[in-house]
């Protein structure tokens, strides 16, 4: 609970002094309201709220009666509204998966860059055909 100016008793959850320093670290902001700094903890704590009831309800989570991070990563994956929030939540995998994942990307990039080459060459080779015509 925090008590705000106006002599109001408002409730919140979210640590105050937490979220000024967040403000805070932008270079825009020099200044907090209070004001400001409760509207942003409520609408954080109603977001975050929102997010994970969407979550339950559209995920695993309604079977085992509990919230996963996997109901939360694939909220985040599929529905437009959470989207922006797909790099902060990505889908769990096992390492071994990403390492092959990194490996055939890496085979990938060394094709493609050996198709580059070849395309270098065979223009050179054009060059030089058309200079002797």
């Amino acid at each position: 609970a925090a008590r705000l100016s106006g002599g109001e008793n408002r409730l919140v959850s979210l640590p105050l002094s937490r979220i000024r320093v967040i403000m805070k670290s932008s270079p825009e902001v020099s200044s907090i309201n209070q004001d400001a700094l409760f509207l942003t903890a409520k609408a954080t704590e109603l977001f975050v709220q929102y997010l994970a009831t969407y979550s339950y309800k559209h995920g695993r989570g309604k079977e085992k009666n509990a919230l996963t991070y996997s109901d939360l990563s694939h909220t985040a994956e599929e529905c437009e509204t959470f989207q922006f929030l797909a790099d902060i939540l990505p889908k769990k995998i096992l390492a071994s998966k990403y390492l092959k994942m990194l490996e055939k990307e890496k085979r990938d990039g060394e094709v493609g860059k050996g198709d580059e080459e070849d395309e270098e060459e065979e223009d050179e080779d054009e060059t030089v055909g058309d200079a002797g015509s």
